[in-house]
């Protein structure tokens, strides 16, 4: 179990959440070790490209995207697709349970299998070496990264390098860290169909001389039209790119009330007096308003680019469009409370029918979680033993 608590990034230890929790903590001794999420994995095989799953193992559960910090293993990393299942929000609370029945996890090194993908971490000028293992699998795919200015062979797109990763083949990328910022990778290969089954993740680049805010989170934003999840696990529903409908929305592939689960969801933890730097990125094929309640931020980067100081100002919506990159900043100076932020598209901070749900997540002050909203929202997100 780690020790990490909230989204992925800078946040609490699992100590000091247990302390600011109080009464709550006590009930949750066993959390994170009894969801689905954290389930014994299962060996599987995958489908071939257009079909259906196969029968055989119960597949595993998806854990929590990690980071992965790739200047600290040599600058390299194995990432591997896996077939999973996937619980958005696996709970009866608040229009749930939402569950994708397929999809294609990646999971970095001996790590567990997570949509997103894990979060390749670097520095400035260390460039990375990033090993596609498809040996496991039974169809193509690449990795095509973004923000970073590198060789025509290793740019991912099969099409235009004539390099794809067949079943039980390897390949190395070189992926310079050249461009700094918080960017996107994903397969490349029918891009269409590989993404909404869930193969993408961040790729982060800090500058030289970088330093971390007192609270700093990743985040990626996704919209999903469930048909081709379900029709890869050989449900009989028609689906086509041409005509997607999403239905599930998330945030690190949650949607509430589990996107507010300390361990598999991803509650924006601070301390009052912090400054919290947000890292978001839209993974999905629809543009997201981001809203946050009662903190008005700053964009201080966009797509690997600084935003100069006298171009910043004070904002509480963002609209990032697929495949942007939006960091924000701002100071946690509210009443200490818990406080919403969400997509502004109010059909998409839904679960089915049943408002609210979706792409919503939450900024947390540590004050306020000994309170009995707290512990409420805790039990619709099911974090208890």
């Amino acid at each position: 179990m780690s020790d990490r608590i909230g989204a992925p990034g800078l946040g609490l230890s699992r100590r000091e959440f247990v302390a600011a929790t109080g009464g709550v903590a006590a009930l949750t001794g066993m959390a994170g070790c009894t969801s689905r999420g954290a389930q014994p994995s299962a060996e599987s095989t995958e489908p071939s490209e257009g079909g259906t799953e196969p029968s055989g193992p119960a597949l595993p559960w998806t854990s929590a995207p990690e980071v992965v910090q790739v200047d600290e293993q040599g600058g390299s990393v194995t990432l591997q697709s896996v077939t999973a299942q996937h619980a958005v929000h696996p709970m009866d609370s608040m229009g749930g349970p939402v569950e994708l029945p397929r999809v294609w996890a990646f999971k970095a090194d001996d790590g567990k299998p997570s949509v997103p993908g894990p979060i390749l971490r670097t520095t400035e000028g260390n460039d990375i070496e990033v090993t596609l293992d498809n040996t496991g699998n039974d169809h193509p795919h690449t990795l095509h990264f973004h923000g970073a200015q590198k060789t025509w062979e290793n740019d991912g797109v099969p099409t235009t390098t004539g390099i794809r990763v067949d079943p039980g083949e390897k390949h190395t990328y070189t992926i310079p860290a050249n461009v700094p910022g918080t960017h996107l990778y994903h397969c490349h290969y029918q891009t269409h169909r590989h993404i909404d089954m869930g193969m993408y993740g961040i790729f982060r680049v800090d500058p030289k001389g970088y330093e971390p805010a007192d609270k700093e989170y990743f985040f990626t934003l996704k919209d999903w039209d469930s048909r081709v999840n379900r029709q890869i696990a050989g449900e009989d529903v028609d689906y086509s790119p041409r005509n997607r409908n999403p239905d599930v929305f998330t945030i690190n592939g949650k949607s509430l009330p589990r996107t507010l689960h300390p361990e598999e969801g991803s509650p924006i933890i601070v301390d009052h007096g912090d400054t919290v730097r947000l890292h978001m990125v839209n993974a999905g094929y629809m543009s997201h308003p981001m809203h946050t309640h009662n903190h008005r931020f700053r964009l201080v980067e966009k797509d690997g680019g600084q935003v100069p100081e006298a171009a910043q100002y004070e904002q509480d919506v963002t609209n990032i469009a697929p495949a942007e990159r939006h960091t924000v900043e701002f100071e946690a100076n509210a009443d200490p409370g818990i406080y919403l932020m969400h997509c502004h598209k109010v059909n998409h901070a839904m679960n089915g029918d049943s408002y609210p749900g979706g792409m919503v997540n939450g900024i947390v002050y540590r004050d306020a979680m000994d309170t009995e909203v707290f512990a409420d929202l805790m039990e619709y997100a099911g974090y208890e033993s």
